[in-house]
């Protein structure tokens, strides 16, 4: 089986478990926690992507996630390219979230426990009407962004998830750490575009490897890119 069957057969295994799922991604519930002095389920994945990163970079949002498979649903809706003026929002967004999260364990305190069921006893995420309406409004954000915006572009715009992730990524080359990369034959590309074509997250591909400069914030290592290229260059 090749690559990209495997990738998206997981992202829509992650997009159907996202009832089950949605509060160990929520934004609110961590910030919510941290005002009673309380690491939720939410604070120690948003840690774990964190972690990942430093080996795997983004490739969570590539292979895993349940917004991510809904967006590449999206995109053979509305496949045009996303452009990149919206990336820093996300970036503003997370500040505030983040100050909002570090405000809370100030004002409690500090981590009292940790409660990785926090809001969830059932484990499940959506077990109360409640949660439908949660549910149905993240998947309508997620949706109207990717068909107004173009191919992800709730990853583009407003995503919670993507700054701890690049952060780490970041680290990791700065401290020049092994890891998941994209790596590039530039002397064997033939200036087809089939990578940028392929590319869901609308990068110029062709142009970072002739400038060789592949490491790309954006980039979330699906492989994609990779897989479209009829000489190979590209490796993930």
């Amino acid at each position: 089986m090749k690559r990209q069957p495997i990738r998206k057969t997981l992202l829509l295994a992650s997009m159907l478990l996202f009832p089950v799922t949605l509060n160990y991604l929520s934004p609110y519930l961590i910030v919510s926690g941290s005002f009673e002095g309380v690491l939720s389920g939410s604070a120690m994945v948003f840690l774990a992507q964190f972690a990942s990163a430093l080996v795997f970079g983004r490739a969570f949002c590539g292979w895993l996630c349940p917004a991510g498979g809904l967006q590449d649903a999206c995109a053979s809706i509305q496949p045009k390219p996303t452009g990149h003026r919206l990336n820093l929002l996300k970036y503003g967004l997370w500040a505030v979230w983040l100050g909002a999260i570090v405000a809370g364990f100030i004002t409690s305190g500090g981590i009292a426990r940790v409660q990785i069921l926090y809001k969830t006893d059932s484990g499940i995420s959506v077990d109360a009407p409640a949660g439908y309406v949660i549910y149905f409004s993240v998947v309508l954000l997620v949706a109207v962004l990717s068909l107004t915006l173009g191919r992800r572009g709730f990853c583009h715009s407003v995503c919670w998830m993507a700054p701890f992730m690049v952060f780490g990524a970041k680290l990791r080359d700065a401290l020049r750490w092994p890891g998941l990369r994209l790596t590039a034959q530039a002397e064997r590309c033939i200036g087809c575009g089939n990578c940028g074509k392929a590319c869901p997250m609308s990068l110029p591909v062709q142009a970072l490897v002739q400038n060789g400069k592949l490491a790309q914030s954006e980039c979330i290592l699906c492989g994609s890119c990779a897989d479209a290229c009829p000489q190979k260059v590209l490796q993930v």
